[in-house]
């Protein structure tokens, strides 16, 4: 678990800068709030076309942490696979060091 990106992300969540889980990262993309989109490593493959779809249909960036549910859930005391930061700062802090994941809106005929 990298304890950096696990400090931005409480960082995040105590500023009420954080939406967590599929629910609420849907809606603040839609609302166009969302920044961008971190997923972890276990996350289902059923989950993971649903957020890249949700991503490339509102041109929000997704990224992929070094981090499982069960750290997310050491993290931050509630178990997720999906975050939504809807700061440009932490968002940008957080995605640094990691690679985007290609969301082609084509792909999903969007």
């Amino acid at each position: 678990m990298n304890s950096n990106k696990t400090g931005i992300i409480t960082m995040c969540r105590k500023a009420g800068k954080l939406a967590v889980g599929m629910d609420m990262v849907k809606k603040n993309c839609a609302e166009g709030k969302a920044c961008a989109v971190f997923i972890t490593t276990d996350i289902s493959d059923k989950s993971f076309k649903e957020v890249r779809f949700t991503c490339a249909k509102f041109s929000v960036k997704l990224y992929r942490l070094d981090m499982t549910m069960d750290d997310m859930w050491y993290g931050l005391g509630k178990k997720a696979g999906v975050i939504a930061m809807t700061d440009g700062g932490f968002a940008k802090s957080c995605a640094k060091g990691l690679e985007q994941i290609e969301t082609d809106p084509d792909e999903f005929d969007i």
